[in-house]
Order: C-alpha cells, then sequence, then structure tokens
C-alpha cells in the first residue's frame, strides 16, 4: 500500500503550545519593547519630559493648592464653583501630587536612570582605557607644530615630553616604533565626569523632592496676641500631611504669640498706611529646654524650631466680643479673627452664639480700622491702622446648623434659613459698636460688647526632611554643571624622531567640541618642551628610560 507524503501528520487542536505566540510575533514584540525602551531613554526623550514637568507646574502657581492654601481653595470653589469642579476632577488643585504630574515626574525618573547607567559604564572604561595612538599625520590635527630639537637622542626629548605633560595632568603612554618616539596623552575626562554628576544629582533631587514630599507635612495655625498652641495635629485649624506621614513625625515643641507689631508709612503722602514691615514676636519652647526662647518672625523670614520652619502668612484684628444674657450670664467671651478684605484691613468676621439666650444668634460682623463714610453712605477704612476703630453688626436668630452634624466654617454663616434682625433689609440699623461700648441685642436677648481690639497672626509650619538633601543636590549639580561647560577635553600627541645629528618634534592636539584655544595650547607645549630640554643642556637626564628607536 502506498502512503501519501503528509498521511503522518495529524491535527492536534487540544495541544497546548498551538496557543502561544508564534516566533515572528514575539521577535516584533521584542523589537518594540527595545525601541520604547531606547526612546525612553534617550537624552532627547529626557530633555522633553524635563520640559513637560515644567509645563506641568505651572498650574500649581497659578491656582491655589490645598497643601499650601486650603482657605484659598475653599474661595476659589466659592467664586468659580462650575470650573472649580472640573479642575478639583483634574487634580489641580492638588498638581504636585495629581496623576499627570506623577506620571511625568515618574517617566522622568526612568528615562534619567536608563540614560545614565549606560554612560557612566562607558565612562569607566574610558578611565581606565590607555589614551588613543598617535595619528599618522599630524598635519591632519586642528593644532599641529614642528620644530628642530638640540643635539640630543630622541630617548632624552621623549622623556622630557611625558614629564612635562604629567605635569599639566596629562594620562600620558608611550609609543615606540622603528623610526621614532610617539607620546600620546590625553586629558579632560573630568568633563564627562561633570556631566554625568551634573544628571546624577538631579536624579538626587527627583530623590529627595518624592521621598521628602512624602513625609512631610504643612500645617496653619491662627493665633491672637497672648495666645500660643501645641505641636499636636488637633491644634492645627488646617493640616496637609504627605502620603508617608505619620503622627510621631510631629516635634513636641510649643509657639505662643507675644506681639505682632506693623509699621505703615506715614510721610510719603502717595502711600500712606501702607504696610513697610510685619514682626511676629514669639516664645517657642521645644522638648530639652527649660526656658521659652523669644525669637521673631517676619515675612520671607521663617524661624526653625526642632526641625520646622516657622512662617508668617497674614494678619488681621481679633476684636473681643462679648455677649450677655438678659441675666448678666456671660454666654461668649472670645477674641475673634476677622478677615481682612482690602489692603486697609476692612474685615469680616463670624460671631455665633448657640446657646446661653432664648434662641441661637448669628451675627455677621464687619471692622474698620479706621472708619470713613463714602458718599453713598457706606462704610469704608482709609487706613489699616488703628485710627477711628468701628465695629458694625447684622444679627440673625434661628437654627445655626451646628448640631446636624455637618461640618460649618467658623468663617462662614448660612443665613438663609435664618431671620435677620438688624442690618440689610430688615429695616433695622446695624449694630455699631467702639471699643470699650456694648450694645442691646434685639428682642431683648441680651447685650453684645466690643472689649479691646488684639491683632492676630496666620502661621504656616511645615516640616520636609528632604529640602537639606535638595540644597545639597542642587550645589552638586551646579558644580557638575561648571565642570562640564568649563573644563576642555584634549588629546595631545609628541612625535620625535631622530634626524641626522638633531632630532625633529613635531606636536599636534585634538578637542572634542569646540575650544579656540587648543592652537595655543599645542604652541605653548612646544616652547616649554624645548625650554626645558635647553635647560637640562640637552645631555641625558637621570632617570630617563632606555627606549630602542
Amino acid at each position: 500500500m502506498m502512503h501519501r507524503p503528509y498521511d503522518h501528520i495529524t491535527e492536534e487542536p487540544d495541544r497546548p503550545e498551538l496557543a502561544a505566540p508564534r516566533p515572528r510575533a514575539r521577535h516584533r514584540v521584542a523589537r518594540f519593547s527595545r525601541w520604547l525602551w531606547t526612546e525612553l531613554t534617550s537624552m532627547r526623550t529626557a530633555l522633553v519630559l524635563l520640559l513637560l514637568l515644567a509645563i506641568a507646574a505651572i498650574p500649581g502657581s497659578l491656582v491655589p493648592q490645598r497643601s499650601a492654601d486650603p482657605n484659598g481653595v475653599v474661595q476659589y470653589t466659592d467664586n468659580n464653583p462650575q470650573l472649580a469642579e472640573i479642575l478639583d476632577a483634574l487634580q489641580v488643585f492638588d498638581s504636585y501630587s495629581s496623576f499627570w504630574f506623577s506620571s511625568i515626574y515618574l517617566l522622568l525618573f526612568i528615562s534619567l536612570i536608563g540614560c545614565l547607567v549606560p554612560r557612566i559604564r562607558h565612562h569607566w572604561a574610558a578611565l581606565r582605557a590607555r589614551p588613543p595612538r598617535a595619528p599618522a599625520r599630524f598635519t591632519r590635527m586642528p593644532a599641529h607644530h614642528n620644530q628642530e630639537l638640540p643635539s640630543m637622542t630622541a630617548e632624552t626629548a621623549a622623556h622630557a615630553a611625558e614629564r612635562l605633560l604629567k605635569r599639566q595632568l596629562y594620562r600620558v603612554s608611550t609609543e615606540v616604533t622603528p623610526t621614532s618616539i610617539a607620546v600620546s596623552a590625553e586629558r579632560g575626562y573630568i568633563r564627562e565626569t561633570g556631566n554625568l554628576v551634573f544628571h546624577l544629582s538631579m536624579v538626587g533631587v527627583l530623590i529627595a523632592v518624592g521621598l521628602g514630599g512624602g513625609f512631610s507635612y504643612t500645617g496653619q495655625r491662627v493665633l491672637v496676641e497672648g495666645e500660643g498652641f501645641a505641636n499636636t495635629l488637633s491644634a492645627y485649624d488646617s493640616f496637609n500631611p504627605g502620603r508617608f506621614f505619620t503622627d510621631t513625625q510631629l516635634a513636641p515643641f510649643a509657639l505662643t504669640l507675644d506681639d505682632l507689631a506693623v509699621d505703615y508709612e506715614t510721610e510719603n503722602t502717595n502711600a500712606i498706611g501702607q504696610p513697610i514691615d510685619f514682626t511676629a514676636s514669639v516664645s517657642t519652647r521645644w522638648q530639652g529646654t527649660e526656658e521659652a526662647i523669644p525669637q521673631q518672625v517676619k515675612v520671607n523670614e521663617p524661624i526653625n524650631v526642632a526641625g520646622s520652619d516657622i512662617f508668617l502668612l497674614g494678619n488681621g484684628y481679633a476684636p473681643e466680643i462679648t455677649v450677655t444674657s438678659p441675666a448678666g450670664d456671660v454666654v461668649l467671651q472670645e477674641k475673634i479673627p476677622f478677615l481682612p478684605q482690602d489692603a486697609f484691613l476692612t474685615s469680616l468676621g463670624i460671631i455665633k452664639v448657640p446657646d446661653g439666650l432664648a434662641e441661637q444668634i448669628g451675627m455677621i460682623g464687619f471692622f474698620y480700622p479706621t472708619q470713613t463714610v463714602g458718599d453713598s453712605g457706606a462704610y469704608f477704612s482709609e487706613n489699616p491702622d488703628m485710627l477711628n476703630p468701628v465695629l458694625t453688626l447684622n444679627t440673625f436668630t434661628g437654627d445655626l446648623g451646628l448640631e446636624d452634624g455637618i461640618p460649618r466654617s467658623v468663617y462662614a454663616l448660612d443665613t438663609s434659613e435664618l431671620t435677620q434682625l438688624t442690618g440689610g433689609d430688615s429695616g433695622v440699623d446695624s449694630i455699631e459698636l467702639r471699643p470699650g461700648e456694648s450694645a442691646q441685642l434685639p428682642n431683648g436677648l441680651g447685650t453684645v460688647a466690643l472689649g479691646e481690639v488684639p491683632r492676630f497672626a496666620s502661621f504656616d509650619i511645615s516640616f520636609d526632611p528632604g529640602q537639606t538633601w535638595v540644597l545639597i543636590f542642587s550645589i552638586v549639580i551646579v558644580a557638575g554643571l561648571l565642570a562640564s561647560l568649563l573644563i576642555p577635553r584634549r588629546r595631545i600627541w609628541v612625535r620625535v624622531s631622530q634626524s641626522g645629528d638633531g632630532v625633529v618634534a613635531e606636536y599636534a592636539g585634538l578637542a572634542r567640541g569646540d575650544d579656540p584655544g587648543l592652537e595655543r595650547v599645542v604652541e605653548e607645549l612646544a616652547t616649554q618642551h624645548l625650554d626645558t630640554l635647553q635647560r637640562a643642556g640637552g645631555g641625558a637626564m637621570s632617570d630617563t628610560p632606555t627606549h630602542t628607536i
């Protein structure tokens, strides 16, 4: 019986290896992976990612960030609710920890590492290699020079060239041929070393910023003159921790605001009332100190306490409000910070009295440090200093919503469900008070009084363990950049050959990149070489090696 050529082949559709990718497909995937890695680790890609990182940082400077200005984010949301919703979905209010910023950040990190590893390996091999051999024709080099030397041996001239180049910090090697002795020298590898140090330090900055940001925290606290706070999580008005933050990182220290001094312009008529200087006198105490230490905080002049930087952000007035029931019981006595609304510190404050009176009362207060009446009859302040202080209060009654379990801002009062008793459309004038005065609340609810008006200061307390390393790496970046820009990489060759009773020396130089001083260097080398031989008297030198030509 005859067999056909393919009778021995049978179909095996259930064999698992038949489902594996064909070799050609695997090769395509491998080629694409190698191409992708090559592109990602190229210097061009690293520069593009660095540019993208700079562009991605722009929204962080245009829009308030939750980590630095949470109150600004709230105000921005109130002013632009629809736009704020879109920006929040895109994580623009958290630009530096957003998915798009982090993606660029990580890609840049990978690109730099992938670019640097082969360069470091190549540079290390180049440092250990001998200088390149002398070219056959020196005249083809961009800088060259010839001269005849005094009567001497070629060995003496070659050895003098070796010693001269070594004193100039060249790496030197000598090659002997039947007709000549060639000295090869090279220096300037520190240029490439500086370039690598520059890029490695950039990686160091990325690591320091990433890890430092993860373990860092920033918090804000408003203090009225005479008040203090301890560095605990519950003591902050707002707090923004890093991803890896734990409560144990809070250094044990306390801060008290003793006084806030503000200097205003009083002589220049075009700038009267403009602030000149802010100085917060504080007392600090931390673990291990027996007495409080007086210090001063100014704008852009923070202090460091137990590793935390304390900045002065803002200031304003905190009128002391006292509310008394009809029976004479004090139900509220508090220094309440009023938020400045303009450059002359016209300030807005919220007063809430949930207990102690027949009804809950909320008051919206406007404080005018130097009260003046405009043409329309509206009040405004014409100077930020307290020259004519006046407080006006619009009062409301009703449920303040403090017991419904919903967080409420102490700087806002929802009046939609409240009844207005004074000011606005109520038909009753707002309550007006000067320091030391009191007034009756509507409907016989009690009295309200204005006491002293101290100042408050807003402090930002930040801790970033990576900032010292960022500074160190930044200094190294500058040093590496200067080395890569200022130190030239040169190759110098000297060839000496016997010519009758004398010696002919040829000199040549080659630079990597633009080096306008190369020709001068070659000529100076020839001159120094000749001077060295003449001072030696043209005789054999004591440590001259023996070369055979």
